[in-house]
């Protein structure tokens, strides 16, 4: 029987979600990879395990994780809980996301209609035998569906009881700040978007979607922070024929060239300065200026987890640091 560790909350961090109360732990793990239908229960088990007894509180799923098989992911949360977790619930927070193509036929296309919505959030509950998440994401803007129908869906959710608070994926600025108004006008519980964020991919600032969460009281919880895995210490030397790059299991496989190792190997000297890895100075660079909520972390297995958790305790830069870190990402 699982017993979690009495000392879970006595380190991490744990940051309010914009103006709302919710707090959420400053890692949190995210089900997208190795929760699927061929993955080893077990394996999933014993890192949701670990990431409990290391304070982590926050799990983020979605209606299509689990590849091959969409739901998969959460069908094993579900089981997951029922092993042994599902008593410690409401020490949990719970979040799913609906959007991208999930079944045949109109309704379960990409996209972000009422009826889409309210279908996916009903099955995700049943998938994970759950009575309401604690937040329900649209994963990723419907251009063919107004705003106003997507919002109404989602703030339709917590009125039934479904979800606790709502909350974007993929959006930038300009959608953000047009639904957050009808949010507004909606009383709607909108706490979160969630956006790819990392050293290498700052699109949230230049985009403006950073500062006007924080301006405007919307966290931020952050995906793909380590960009794919680059920003580990895998890929100093090359590519490893049994990572993701290897195995043809990434898109973005042709960045990987001469000068983004030189790259890589000049942040690895800054980790290491720092007394971490490559890995933990690029969670702990995202973490350090109070934007970012949450930083959400994959792993393929428990150890991992227990080496991203130490970047949450290390925020702090020196303006050296910070300095050093910019040269080397502007050149």
């Amino acid at each position: 029987m699982y017993i979690p560790n009495d000392g879970r909350y006595d380190k991490m961090p744990y940051r309010r979600c914009g103006n709302s109360g919710l707090k959420l732990s400053a890692i949190s793990l995210g089900l997208w990879q190795n929760f699927g239908f061929r993955d080893s229960l077990d394996n999933m088990e014993n890192m949701v395990h670990t990431a409990f007894d290391l304070g982590i509180t926050h799990f983020d799923l979605a209606n299509n994780y689990g590849n091959p098989y969409n739901g998969s992911a959460e069908e094993n949360f579900g089981k997951i809980l029922d092993r042994g977790m599902r008593c410690y619930r409401d020490e949990l927070c719970i979040s799913t996301k609906a959007g991208y193509e999930m079944w045949p036929g109109p309704y379960g296309d990409r996209n972000g209609s009422r009826k889409y919505l309210t279908a996916s959030l009903d099955q995700s509950l049943k998938r994970m035998n759950l009575d309401y998440v604690d937040i329900f994401y649209h994963h990723v803007r419907d251009e063919g569906t107004p705003l106003e129908e997507t919002a109404l869906a989602l703030d339709n959710a917590v009125r039934q009881g479904k979800a606790l608070y709502v909350g974007v994926s993929n959006y930038d600025r300009k959608s953000t700040e047009e639904i957050l108004k009808i949010f507004r006008e909606l009383k709607t519980p909108f706490v979160i978007n969630q956006p790819s964020y990392s050293m290498l991919n700052r699109w949230v600032e230049s985009d403006g979607l950073k500062d006007f969460a924080a301006d405007n009281g919307t966290g931020l919880a952050v995906f793909s922070p380590l960009y794919q895995g680059f920003l580990t210490d895998r890929y100093l030397n090359g590519v490893p024929a049994d990572s993701r790059i290897g195995k043809g299991n990434t898109w973005i496989a042709s960045e990987l060239d001469d000068k983004m190792i030189e790259r890589l190997n000049a942040l690895n000297d800054i980790a290491k300065s720092r007394g971490q890895k490559l890995s933990q100075l690029a969670l702990s660079w995202l973490l350090r200026d109070g934007k970012v909520t949450t930083v959400l972390i994959g792993a393929s297995r428990p150890s991992q987890i227990e080496e991203n958790v130490e970047a949450a305790y290390k925020t702090q830069f020196t303006e050296e640091e910070l300095n050093r870190i910019q040269a080397v990402l502007n050149d």
